[in-house]
């Protein structure tokens, strides 16, 4: 679609072409590490695990009670047990569970080969040995067969899953200690301007603050990724050039900032150009048109606007999906969620457009979304305040308040 705040001349790429052309490129990087499972927190499986044990390893108890057979008793009437001793968690009972007789067991405890019933312990009365049962205690509750969770043998995680922390918790339950994972996608990330100065330094006229490479370090903060932060480069052609090909050689992804856009300092495109190939330049999306995406070599290229509120939109969108891919992790979609907007929201028509918001849920269940501020590509302050993208479609020509929304969760933002 044109872009009618512009002057393009033909279509700009949407987002979802765009994507599709990015995924066209892109293979998983080769190459797999071992790692203790202390440390595979975020790392991709290079290789399904299969359990070397049962899981739980051997019939226990459910809850703390008393361990009987349910084949010495009469259920319809109280009966009584002698107690013939005690299985604690990690201590099972050492003997032979005659007829007649019960033990008292703790949760977790192994239950004894000729019991098949757990009593709760608030049900029964215990008078010195002698353990009575109410009439009607239910037999054969409150164990936990071996194997009830995960048969040996069977599959625990599969390739190519990303590891989370419920995962780390299956393999240790399996008593698996080290695993093979995917090795990190190596990235490379620099700024470029000669405007841009560190946090921290005094703040001459005509600079500002490099606000970009923290937001890419805390985007790329993912144990899945092996980041080099190569600084700032300055706005000139040569040092760029050398800066892109020294960074080609041994790194999988090239991230920058800024010089993807069509002034007079903005050479990203020209020396991709010259130096590799260029797969797209220009996205129809708001904020964060100027994108160029290709290759040095075998080592993918990202150049991002500068403005850092297209920075954070355009890496969510088009750079992570990317990252994912070539981490060898499953692709997923993220949660989209259907809004009424209770604010009037400006919008021309020609590329779809990625609006900062505050989503609400109201106790009937509903969503409410509202902008959350400004909405120039360089306003972070009401980025930080958002939690949603309010997302119009190209075509869209803006929104009255009471109107439905399509609402992206912005990260790992909650819903207040």
């Amino acid at each position: 679609m044109i872009d009618l705040c512009s002057r393009e001349s033909k279509p700009l790429l949407s987002v979802d072409a765009a994507l599709e052309r990015i995924k066209t490129a892109l293979q998983p990087v080769e190459g797999s590490e071992k790692v203790d499972l202390k440390n595979a927190l975020g790392r991709v499986l290079s290789e399904s695990l299969y359990a070397p044990v049962n899981l739980p390893p051997e019939r226990n108890a459910a809850m703390d009670g008393y361990a009987f057979s349910s084949r010495d008793v009469n259920h319809e009437q109280d009966f009584s047990l002698t107690l013939a001793g005690t299985s604690w968690a990690g201590r099972p009972f050492d003997g032979l569970l005659e007829p007649g007789q019960c033990i008292r067991i703790f949760t977790g405890a192994v239950i004894p080969e000729q019991a098949d019933s757990v009593v709760m312990q608030e049900h029964v009365q215990a008078d010195g040995q002698a353990i009575r049962f109410p009439a009607n205690t239910s037999a054969r509750q409150h164990i936990r067969e071996a194997g009830e969770d995960v048969k040996q043998g069977s599959l625990l995680c599969a390739h190519p899953k990303k590891l989370n922390a419920i995962d780390l918790g299956l393999l240790a339950s399996a008593g698996i200690a080290g695993l093979s994972v995917k090795r990190p996608v190596k990235i490379a990330i620099f700024t470029t301007g000669d405007e841009l100065i560190a946090p921290g330094q005094p703040l001459a006229p005509g600079k500002i603050y490099d606000s970009n490479r923290y937001l890419l370090s805390g985007l790329l903060n993912d144990a899945g990724y092996s980041v080099t932060d190569l600084g700032v480069i300055a706005d000139n052609k040569q040092l760029l050039e050398d800066s892109f090909l020294e960074a080609a050689k041994n790194h999988d992804v090239i991230l920058t900032t800024g010089g993807a856009s069509v002034g007079d300092a903005d050479y990203v495109k020209e020396i991709l150009d010259r130096c590799g190939e260029v797969d797209f330049w220009k996205v129809a999306i708001k904020p964060g048109k100027p994108l160029a995406f290709g290759k040095i070599g075998s080592c993918c290229f990202f150049g991002l606007p500068g403005n850092p509120v297209a920075v954070m939109v355009t890496f969510q969108y088009l750079v992570a999906p990317a990252l994912t891919q070539l981490s060898g992790a499953p692709s997923s979609k993220p949660l989209q969620l259907t809004a009424i907007c209770s604010s009037t929201l400006k919008k021309a028509q020609g590329r779809q457009e990625f609006q900062r918001g505050n989503l609400i849920q109201e106790p009937s269940g509903e969503f409410i979304v509202s902008t959350s501020g400004k909405q120039g590509s360089n306003i972070l302050s009401s980025m930080s305040r958002a939690n949603c993208y309010i997302v119009l479609p190209a075509e869209c020509k803006g929104v009255q308040a009471g109107d439905k929304v399509r609402v992206d969760l912005i990260g790992n933002a909650g819903i207040i």
